[in-house]
């Protein structure tokens, strides 16, 4: 294998990586894993999408640091793993529709990049939300890329189900809001996504640990459902939220550590509220309860100099945009 084949193999390892916010092509390679337990066409779709979205940010001349560190490549394999989860992943349109996403997020990237760099703040998974929300709105109409006959709109309803978590749910449901990051249902592909942090960076592991707890403790506190929460779908976006806020973009700390969780349990709480926004679409908060609440919380931490008196530097994963 050529030096050249290696160094594009490994961007797409960290496109991988970067969607947990790990600047790692080892933490992509067993998250790789980690789809490829689910299904091995996840894992095909993800690390292809990483791929193709670097490719992308290369042939339009993106900065080279930002695509050998991985950053062209995370929204670009959420998107194609999307599409591979929601459309079919064997399915011909399906590849078709996600390898032009993968081209189009690169663009959509840059757009928002631009926008959010007035206020200096990250474009996190908002170019794939903007892109996947469009495409799973725009679907049903399309005969030849929607596989489910009918729609999936629905209106909003209320919580209905027992709220008392029984054992083997609270274990589930925690390791399950990391794997739902992408979109797996499988417990086991959370607990491999768990090692793939703790192999970069144990105390990256341990936020990850502290935020799924939050999000299922938020959650059973504001009584969802059981099983909503054994599923994962109430919690991923507490993950996320809390990765982002001790560690990436602010510097670890016991103060960000509390602020992380406080974020983690907003997005919890918020993610219902997205969800039934979504409804009518079918339903897919997608990241967005993380990326509205992670932007808002990073716009706040300007005015609280405890937080921001250490400089605003990666600790283990995303550069700064």
């Amino acid at each position: 294998m050529s030096t050249l084949s290696r160094a594009r193999g490994v961007q797409s390892l960290r496109g991988v990586g970067q969607v947990m916010f790990l600047r790692s092509a080892w933490a992509g390679a067993v998250f790789c894993v980690a789809l490829a337990a689910a299904d091995w066409r996840y894992g095909a779709y993800g690390l292809g999408g990483a791929a193709l979205g670097a490719a992308g940010a290369r042939l339009l001349g993106v900065a080279r640091e930002r695509v050998e560190a991985g950053l062209e490549g995370f929204n670009s394999c959420l998107f194609s793993l999307c599409c591979a989860v929601f459309l079919g992943a064997g399915r011909l349109s399906t590849a078709l529709v996600a390898a032009a996403g993968c081209v189009v997020v690169t663009v959509v990237t840059a757009a928002v990049a631009r926008l959010l760099r007035v206020w200096q703040l990250p474009p996190l998974t908002a170019p794939f939300c903007l892109l996947a929300s469009a495409v799973t709105l725009a679907a049903p109409a399309f005969r030849r890329i929607w596989p489910h006959g009918d729609t999936l709109a629905a209106f909003p309803r209320a919580a209905s189900g027992p709220t008392a978590l029984r054992p083997g749910e609270l274990w589930q449901g925690f390791f399950r809001n990391v794997s739902q990051v992408f979109f797996l249902d499988e417990w086991f592909a959370g607990a491999l996504l768990l090692a793939g942090v703790f192999l970069v960076s144990r105390v990256a592991g341990l936020v990850v640990c502290a935020g799924s707890a939050t999000g299922v403790l938020t959650a059973w506190a504001l009584g969802l459902p059981a099983a909503r929460i054994a599923d994962g779908t109430a919690g991923y976006s507490a993950v996320l939220a809390a990765s982002a806020l001790c560690g990436v973009f602010l510097a670890a700390s016991w103060r960000t550590l509390l602020y992380a969780l406080l974020g983690a349990a907003t997005a919890t709480a918020v993610t219902p509220a997205v969800a039934a926004l979504f409804a009518p679409a079918g339903g897919h908060a997608f990241t967005w309860p993380f990326v509205l609440t992670t932007l808002a919380f990073l716009a706040a931490a300007r005015s609280f100099p405890r937080l921001t008196a250490v400089p605003r530097m990666p600790t283990w994963g995303h550069v700064p945009e």
